[in-house]
């Protein structure tokens, strides 16, 4: 496990119980995060975050005594500043452009995978690819079909492992190859999939019915708690 002050510090915002502790979960499972704090409403997040310096925060849209408008900047008044992923059920792309303007780092949707999330956050934190938005199929572009056998087997093993979310360093070491090698590799592959962040690629390549073993599990049905919609959809009780 990293030392502590290697960790990435995450605070989590969101007002359903259910939901937020469950995602807690999950991002505790990583030995990478460490969960900072969780509150429920605009004036917890701004005092936790004032509290607790997290690198990330994770806020919903909706939450009691919260505007995304006005708790953005106050999150953005703390020295140092936290980066801000958007975490919510809206995609409206009005609202995805008004955020992101405001000065967050990323705007994803809750139907993602929770393995994109964990991308994501460690993209963001690293300073990757500019600002990071996942948002519903609905208004997501379709992606571009990839020829058939475009990667090589190298780029395939390197985008699998890309898809359990492991850094430039951990790829490096799972495949006994140098962290050089393994960015000319994702280069290669962000051109031959026409791709603009890791996550592109792989949602890219996913849909192309890849070949690769460890990227056709990618693709299958995960296991229970793995989806952010299905954390949601758990969390939520029919009245």
């Amino acid at each position: 496990m990293p030392e502590s002050n290697d960790r990435i510090r995450i605070l989590v915002a969101d007002d359903h119980t259910l939901f937020r502790d469950a995602l807690c979960q999950v991002l505790r499972a990583e030995d990478d995060f460490h969960v900072v704090g969780d509150a429920s409403d605009g004036p917890g997040v701004i005092s936790l975050a004032a509290h607790t310096r997290p690198d990330i925060v994770l806020l919903d849209v909706e939450m009691p005594n919260h505007h995304p408008a006005r708790t953005m900047p106050r999150l953005l008044e703390i020295s140092p500043p936290p980066k801000v992923i958007i975490l919510s059920m809206h995609d409206d792309p009005q609202l995805v452009q008004d955020l992101l303007a405001a000065g967050a780092h990323g705007y994803l949707h809750k139907a993602i995978r929770s393995q994109e999330l964990l991308v994501a956050i460690r993209s963001v934190h690293a300073g990757r690819h500019g600002v990071t938005v996942l948002v519903s199929q609905a208004i997501a572009p379709a992606p571009r079909a990839a020829p058939q056998g475009v990667l090589t087997e190298r780029e395939q093993e390197v985008l699998a492992l890309v898809a359990k979310a492991l850094s430039n360093r951990q790829i490096a070491v799972q495949l006994a190859i140098t962290e050089g090698t393994v960015k000319r590799h994702l280069r290669n592959i962000f051109g031959k999939l026409s791709a603009v962040s890791r996550i592109d690629a792989v949602n890219k390549a996913i849909g192309t019915a890849p070949t690769h073993p460890l990227l056709r599990s990618a693709h299958a049905a995960p296991p229970p708690l793995t989806s952010l919609k299905q954390i949601m959809d758990r969390a939520t009780i029919d009245t």
